[in-house]
C-alpha cells in the first residue's frame, strides 16, 4: 500500500489541523486581548490571564498527551490495515484521562492561592488570578475530551472535523469574550476576568459536545467505554506516561519563564503574556505541519514505507522553514500594531517593542523542533521525546537563563534561553530520525 505525500495531501492534512491546533490558543489569546483593554486594572487583568494560562497549559499538556498517544497506536493499525483491532481504544483512554482532569480540579481548586503564589504572584494580580482560575478549570475536562477526540480522527487520517469543531469554539468564544467582559447596557453586567473565564467555558463545553457528536456520526470509533481494555492499553500508558514525564521537563521551562517574568513586575509579566501567547499561537499555527508529519508518519511506519517515511521528513524540514520564515516576516510587517492591539499601557508596550523581535527570529528553529515532535510522536517514539526535552530543559535552559538573569537581562535573557532551548530541541532528534530510518529505507 503506497501513501500519498504529496505537497497537495499534506496541504490537505495540515491545514485543517492548523486551524484547529490554533484553537487552544485563541481561547487564551482572546482573553489576553479582551482584558488587556477593559478600563480599569488591565495590566494586572493580563497578567493574571498570563499566569494562569501558563499554569492550565501545563495541565493540558501533559494530561492532553493522549491526542499523541491514541493518533499513533490508530494511525499505524491504519497504516496495516487493522483498526478493528483497535477501535475500542479511544473510548478508554477518554475515560482514563477525564476521570484523571476531575481528580485534579479538586486537588488544586482549594489551593488556587498557593499555587499562584508560588508564580510570584501578589497582591491584586494574585486576587484576579484566583478568581479566573477557579473559573476556567472547569473547562478542563471538557477541554481534555476534546483534545482526545481529536486524536481518534488524526490516527483516522481526518482533520477535517476536528476544524470545524475549533471554528465552533473558537467563534463562541470570541462573541462570549465581548459581551461578558465588557457587558451589554443593562441586559448583562460587565463581568471584566471573570468574565473571559466564564466565555472560555462555555466555549470548551461546546466543543466537547460537537466532539462527541461528530466521532459517534462520521466514524466507526465508538465512545461507549468497554472492558476488558484493550490489548494496547499497555502501549498507550507507556507512551503517556514518557511524554508526562517530557512534559513535565516542558513546563519547567514555562514555569521558570514565568517566574521570572513576574519577579520583574507587573509590567514585565504583563508583556510576557502578550509575547508568550503569541509564541503558543505560532507554536500551534506549526502544529498544523507537525499534525500532519504525526498522522503519515504513523501510518507509513505502520506500513513499514521508510522510503516514504524520509521523502516526507525531507519535503517537512522545506516546510517548516519556510513556514517560520513567514510567520517571523509577517511579525516583523505588524510588528506595533500588535502590541497595541493587547495593551494600552506605555510601559508594557515599550517592553514588547523591545523584545518581541527574539520571539520572531526563533520562528524557523520552532517550526523544525514541532515538526520533527510530530513525526517522533506518530512513530511513537516517546521515549526519545521524553530525553530530548530533559536534555534541553535541565542542561540547556535553566542553566542559560539563571545566568542570564544574574547579567541583567531580564525580559532578553528568557526569550535568549527559549531559543537555545528550541535548538537543543530540535537538532538532536533530525538526526537520530535520520540514524534510524535511512539505513531502513536502503534495506527495503
Amino acid at each position: 500500500m503506497s501513501s500519498n505525500i504529496s505537497l497537495k495531501h499534506i496541504n490537505k492534512l495540515a491545514i485543517p489541523a492548523l486551524i484547529s491546533g490554533i484553537s487552544e490558543p485563541i481561547l487564551s489569546l482572546t482573553d489576553a486581548a479582551i482584558v488587556g483593554n477593559i478600563d480599569l486594572f488591565a495590566t494586572e487583568s493580563l497578567a493574571a490571564v498570563g499566569i494562569v494560562t501558563t499554569f492550565l497549559s501545563m495541565l493540558i499538556w501533559v494530561l492532553g498527551q493522549t491526542r499523541s498517544a491514541i493518533s499513533s497506536i490508530v494511525s499505524q493499525y491504519v497504516g496495516a490495515n487493522q483498526l478493528d483491532k483497535v477501535k475500542n481504544l479511544p473510548a478508554q483512554a477518554i475515560f482514563i484521562i477525564t476521570s484523571l482532569s476531575i481528580l485534579i480540579i479538586v486537588a488544586t481548586y482549594p489551593f488556587a492561592q498557593r499555587i499562584f503564589k508560588l508564580y510570584n504572584a501578589s497582591e491584586l494580580i494574585l486576587d484576579y488570578s484566583v478568581d479566573y482560575y477557579k473559573i476556567r478549570v472547569f473547562g478542563f475536562p471538557f477541554t481534555l475530551f476534546t483534545i482526545a477526540v481529536f486524536g481518534a480522527f488524526r490516527g483516522l487520517q481526518n482533520t477535517y472535523y476536528p476544524m470545524i469543531i475549533a471554528i465552533i469554539g473558537a467563534s463562541a468564544n470570541i462573541i462570549l469574550d465581548v459581551i461578558l467582559v465588557y457587558g451589554i447596557s443593562d441586559f448583562i453586567p460587565a463581568m471584566n476576568i471573570k468574565g473571559a473565564a466564564y466565555a472560555s467555558v462555555i466555549a470548551q463545553l461546546m466543543m466537547a459536545a460537537f466532539s462527541a457528536y461528530y466521532l459517534l456520526k462520521k466514524t466507526p470509533i465508538p465512545l461507549k467505554v468497554s472492558f476488558p481494555f484493550n490489548k494496547e492499553i499497555n502501549k498507550f500508558l507507556i507512551m503517556i506516561l514518557n511524554l508526562f514525564v517530557r512534559t513535565i521537563a516542558l513546563n519547567v521551562t514555562l514555569y521558570f519563564a514565568t517566574r521570572f517574568a513576574t519577579g520583574y513586575g507587573a509590567a514585565y509579566i504583563a508583556t510576557y503574556t502578550i509575547a508568550i501567547n503569541l509564541w503558543f499561537f505560532a507554536a500551534f499555527f506549526i502544529d498544523g505541519y507537525a499534525s500532519a508529519g504525526n498522522i503519515l508518519s504513523g501510518k507509513l511506519f505502520g506500513g513499514k514505507e521508510y522510503g516514504s517515511l524520509i521523502k516526507l521528513s525531507n519535503k517537512l524540514i522545506k516546510y517548516a522553514i519556510i513556514i517560520g520564515i513567514v510567520l517571523a516576516l509577517v511579525g516583523a510587517v505588524f510588528y506595533y500594531p500588535i502590541g497595541r492591539l493587547f495593551s494600552k499601557d506605555p510601559e508594557v508596550l515599550a517592553l514588547f517593542y523591545d523584545s518581541f523581535w527574539i520571539i520572531l527570529v526563533m520562528q524557523p528553529l520552532c517550526s523544525l523542533a514541532f515538526i520533527f515532535d510530530g513525526m517522533f510522536k506518530g512513530l511513537g517514539k516517546m521515549k526519545s521525546l521524553r530525553n530530548v526535552l530533559l536534555f534541553s530543559t535541565f542542561i540547556v535552559f535553566v542553566p542559560i537563563l539563571f545566568w542570564l538573569d544574574s547579567l541583567g537581562y531580564k525580559l532578553h535573557g528568557i526569550f535568549i534561553a527559549l531559543t537555545f532551548w528550541i535548538i537543543a530541541r530540535g537538532i538532536p532528534l533530525i538526526i537520530k530520525f535520520r540514524k534510524i530510518f535511512i539505513p531502513l529505507s536502503q534495506n527495503h
